[in-house]
């Protein structure tokens, strides 16, 4: 009983450190300039003025259309590449398998800061500065090897021998990967599919580097020249915070419940 007790305990101050700052800036998207710094746990009034100031006088909608765009495209084109490249590594045998297997995180050795220079320098040589397509393929770049040693436990929970069997009655590795192994893969694919999201949704460093005009920068560039140098527009800065949250919200009502079960699934022991 005790330890049912401290177990509600520690939930609740869990629940409520995660829960309380998201709350606190929902609340002061909605005060007046004047009530924003006042520590009111309900507000005195209400106001939609933030987010038409927001929306009317910034490039947040501008911002919004690219961050989609870069999110989506890159999502997809992560899902395409782990899916394919995480069958043939654990499904498929050819030489220097192995190798693959262990250097494929390689690409998380070094900081990501401090390949700003060599790769502005690689797409400014491509012409892709300033592209939305440029910061798009540095995310694929950094999430897909993570993301494929994701899919490894969810490939461990899948017997082989549904392959096999399926080979047997005349089925190519397509028509398994497709047909057979992607159905059952799909806590493993919504899991990857949000976690691409939510990084090249909140990515910064290489968007501000590669992405230089207003139609090309992203959320985290736009909310970063709200907030200013000298001043915080306390109001347009929690109504942006808001908007940037509630797309994310969005996608896990739709995928949230394989994602939670992937995250179970996915931890098998070998």
């Amino acid at each position: 009983m005790t330890t049912r007790i401290v177990k509600w305990i520690v939930a609740i101050i869990l629940i409520f450190v995660i829960a309380f700052p998201i709350y606190w800036i929902l609340i002061s998207s909605f005060k007046p300039s004047d009530q924003i710094l006042i520590p009111d746990l309900w507000p005195r009034s209400w106001t939609l003025r933030h987010y038409y100031e927001l929306i009317t006088q910034t490039g947040y909608l501008a911002a919004l259309r690219a961050s989609i765009i870069l999110a989506v495209g890159t999502m997809v084109s992560v899902l395409v590449v782990v899916v394919s490249s995480s069958y043939a590594i654990y499904r498929m045998d050819f030489r220097g398998k192995e190798l693959i297997q262990r250097v494929i995180l390689v690409t998380y050795i070094f900081p990501g800061i401090l390949l700003v220079v060599p790769i502005y320098n690689i797409m400014a040589y491509v012409g892709l500065v300033d592209s939305i397509l440029a910061v798009a393929i540095v995310n694929v770049t950094f999430i897909a090897p993570f993301s494929v040693w994701l899919m490894r436990g969810f490939y461990k929970a899948i017997p082989e021998t549904l392959d096999e069997s399926s080979s047997l009655d005349g089925a190519g590795p397509l028509r398994i990967l497709f047909f057979i192994i992607m159905p059952l893969l799909k806590p493993g694919i919504a899991t990857v599919a949000i976690y691409s999201f939510i990084m090249s949704w909140t990515e910064f460093v290489f968007s501000s580097v590669l992405l230089m005009s207003e139609v090309n920068r992203t959320l985290p560039i736009v909310m970063q020249g709200i907030m200013g140098q000298y001043t915080v527009r306390w109001g347009h800065t929690s109504a942006g915070a808001v908007l940037m949250i509630l797309p994310v919200v969005l996608l896990f009502a739709f995928v949230g419940k394989y994602f939670i079960k992937g995250l179970t699934e996915g931890a098998v022991k070998e």
